[in-house]
């Protein structure tokens, strides 16, 4: 991967990461209602897994940012419920329904979400500020 070489680098790295946590979320909510014939075929829950990523210079400038290094599985047992009339069910009646709180979800949906106004609003006081000493010149 390349260097962090400004701002710019930081703010697009971390909007990226936040991007990938609210399309996990996206995909976890969705499949919360999904149900399987056994533990094994039961949607468990994905999160990114994050890293931090320093700058060449970070000794001297504490510059970092975030990267996803890959995303897991969430380690939840699924829930079992007896519907011996659904198509999926096992030998016994039972259904697996997907590992997957709707509740957790939406909460990091909206700390995602926050995190990626948060970057976008850096950016744009940047390129505000930025704006404004190249008009000073004038």
């Amino acid at each position: 991967m390349s260097g962090i070489e400004n701002i710019f680098d930081i703010a697009s790295r971390a909007m990226s990461s936040q991007m990938t946590r609210l399309n996990t979320v996206a995909s976890n909510i969705a499949n919360a209602n999904s149900v399987a014939g056994s533990r094994e075929e039961a949607y468990q829950a994905i999160k990114p897994l994050f890293e931090t990523e320093y700058a060449s210079h970070a000794k001297t400038s504490g510059v970092a940012t975030v990267n996803v290094a890959g995303i897991v599985t969430a380690n939840r047992e699924p829930s079992k419920v007896y519907q011996p009339e659904h198509p999926k069910a096992d030998d016994e009646g039972y259904v697996w329904g997907a590992a997957v709180d709707v509740e957790e979800e939406m909460v990091e949906m909206l700390e995602a979400s926050r995190q990626y106004q948060n970057n976008l609003e850096v950016v744009s006081t940047l390129r505000s500020l930025m704006m404004r000493t190249v008009n000073m010149g004038r």
